[in-house]
């Protein structure tokens, strides 16, 4: 069948000539090898000539020349930010720690509240979710807060991402901020607060308790137990086990009726009068009674910080669950001064269902 085949020559040049076509177009031969030693010469020779040009040059050119030589910088890609919508491109950023690099958008926010109403529980709730970071009650520390240039210093380091602690998530962040009391500088100097907040687009989450009666119990048996210490010799705001909480619910404190009104108002008013300065700002208010109630209302926060929807968590475990009546030593006497006044629905012991 057909004629015999051909004898197949070696591979080489001649397989390499059917990529292009018809091989007698060209006439290829395999060039001659070098004996090795001769190619190990002129490689000898090749090196020691690379290093001795190379030492002549960096002694003429001293440490600084070779490193401004070497020195390679990479231009950093800007960040995306045709994807947000003009609204929002004010509480939208891109901030650049100084420990990593990220490009991913943040929001900044405050958590404003006042002491024993929840704001802790609450905190916790909004750091169990991946893309918030909240660094807790900085505040606290009276240093930072001793003028408007540490206040603002602070707050800068923080919204730069350069703050760390356990909260911190680094490049999973996308909302990243504190917890503020009012008392902690934030009313002494709410004008400078408001107006870095409106410049840097923070945005403020107002976290209050409307029921005042059971807040005021809350901070009695706090202070209480700030110096008695309770717990194995250690004071703790918050707990994590039913029996701590039994512990420190067993206390309760006696209220002086004559002063009690005019405590009411006082509360009352100082946090009315907060909220007033403040309100210039991009805020939500949310009330713990509402968030103990429906657990839903948490949607609305995270819906407030345009991060996804997703179940939050807390160890936190509540400790005055009882009615008032079980919580006061002389509810009798606090009942007859309250009873009838404009306070009287914080009587009321189902005012939430835990």
């Amino acid at each position: 069948m057909g004629g015999a085949k051909g004898a197949e020559k070696p591979g080489g040049a001649d397989d390499w000539c059917y990529q292009f076509g018809n091989k007698n177009s060209f006439d290829l031969k395999a060039p001659k090898k070098s004996p090795p030693a001769l190619r190990t010469v002129v490689f000898a020779l090749t090196v020691m000539c690379g290093i001795t040009i190379c030492s002549i040059c960096m002694k003429q050119l001293g440490s600084d020349g070779w490193s401004r030589i070497v020195k390679i910088e990479v231009a950093e890609q800007p960040c995306n930010k045709s994807t947000v919508p003009p609204s929002e491109v004010q509480f939208v950023h891109y901030p650049q720690p100084m420990t990593y690099s990220r490009c991913n958008p943040v929001r900044f926010f405050a958590i404003i509240s006042s002491q024993r109403s929840g704001s802790g529980w609450f905190e916790t709730l909004l750091n169990s979710h991946i893309n918030v970071s909240s660094n807790g009650e900085i505040f606290s520390a009276k240093e930072r807060r001793s003028n408007v240039s540490s206040i603002i210093n602070t707050l800068d380091k923080v919204y730069n991402l350069d703050w760390n602690s356990s909260a911190s998530k680094n490049e999973c962040t996308a909302a990243i901020g504190f917890k503020w009391m009012l008392n902690q500088g934030l009313v002494a100097n709410h004008a400078n607060i408001v107006d870095y907040f409106n410049q840097r687009g923070v945005s403020a989450i107002f976290l209050f308790r409307r029921n005042l009666l059971r807040q005021l119990v809350s901070q009695l048996a706090n202070n209480h137990d700030r110096y008695l210490k309770q717990l194995n010799g250690t004071h703790k705001a918050h707990v994590h086990t039913k029996h701590e909480a039994h512990i420190l619910a067993r206390y309760k404190p006696r209220l002086n009726t004559t002063s009690l009104i005019w405590q009411l108002k006082q509360a009352d008013e100082y946090t009315r009068d907060a909220l007033e300065n403040l309100n210039s700002t991009h805020h939500i208010t949310v009330y713990y009674e509402d968030l103990i109630r429906n657990r839903t209302k948490l949607f609305d926060v995270l819906d407030f910080l345009k991060v996804p929807r997703r179940k939050l968590v807390s160890r936190h475990v509540k400790i005055h669950t009882k009615p008032l009546s079980e919580q006061i030593e002389n509810w009798d006497e606090v009942y007859s001064a309250l009873n009838g006044t404009q306070y009287e629905s914080f009587l009321n012991a189902a005012d939430y269902m835990i």
